[in-house]
């Protein structure tokens, strides 16, 4: 399904992955597009164990952007499931794996968050802000963690 061998590892890995295409099923792509509010395609959904939402890619993005952006889903299930060890891990392996990714900024914040929710030490939180003045300055997700610094 998909032709890099690292998007196939981490899949097969993290996922139990489901294809619906339009042209094969065009019912279930209705339901499911209907029940998810899928609006264009192709959409790819990351959902929990209960099949809750937990993140969402419209449209194709290049590699070095798509990758990361699985990586941030399946963070943000760990995230979900309160597993805050887990999360910070995986948001921080995106920072260090794809720093220029648009997905970056975003798992650096969440990065900062989930120690914070496992400990209440607020010490992550300034942390995170003192990493946003060094990187990332620009971007919305340093705003959110200016008030922490």
């Amino acid at each position: 399904m998909w032709p890099d061998p690292r998007v196939v590892k981490f899949v097969e890995e993290n996922f139990l992955p489901t294809r619906v295409h339009v042209r094969d099923d065009s019912a279930l792509f209705q339901k499911f597009g209907e029940q998810y509010g899928a609006q264009w395609t192709p959409t790819i959904l990351e959902l929990d164990s209960q099949g809750v939402e937990r993140h969402r890619i419209e449209g194709f993005l290049p590699l070095d952007d798509f990758l990361p952006q699985l990586m941030l889903g399946r963070a943000q299930i760990a995230f979900a499931e309160e597993k805050w060890d887990e999360a910070e891990r995986r948001f921080r392996q995106i920072v260090d794996e794809f720093p220029d990714s648009d997905a970056a900024p975003e798992a650096l914040y969440w990065a900062g968050v989930a120690p914070y929710k496992g400990t209440h030490d607020p010490a992550s939180l300034g942390a995170t802000a003192q990493a946003f003045k060094e990187r990332y300055q620009g971007t919305p997700w340093a705003k959110k963690a200016s008030v922490w610094g």
